[in-house]
């Protein structure tokens, strides 16, 4: 089972960029589907990408073109990099671990878009 810590969170202006990292220890890490999620003051938590153990990517309709998400199996970390920020992105940014029968959430990373 593996647990994840989130990183790379803060403070950038509309149309900057940030990277999130994900750091996952345990066992497996290459068996795990990994996401990145979002949630925003008064808001559910939403998907934003996710990748397979084979690394196909999914994205919302929202990041689609400006965020990628990436993973290092050897390093046991996933990546988001987010481009061409907009204020609307601001939320609490959290990584997932999952297989069929176990799903594992990070304490979440902060990232807030303004001027």
């Amino acid at each position: 089972q593996v647990q994840v810590v989130e990183s790379g969170g803060g403070l950038v202006q509309p149309g900057g960029s940030l990277r999130l990292s994900c750091a996952a220890s345990g066992s497996f890490f290459s068996l795990y589907t990994m996401g990145w999620y979002r949630q925003a003051p008064g808001k559910q938590r939403e998907l934003v990408a996710t990748i397979t153990t084979d690394s196909i990517t999914t994205y919302a309709d929202s990041v689609k073109g400006r965020f990628t998400i990436s993973r290092d199996n050897a390093k046991k970390t996933i990546y988001l990099q987010m481009n061409s920020l907009k204020p609307e992105y601001t939320a609490v940014y959290y990584c997932n671990a999952r297989t069929p029968i176990y799903d594992s959430w990070g304490q979440g990373t902060q990232v807030t878009v303004s001027s």
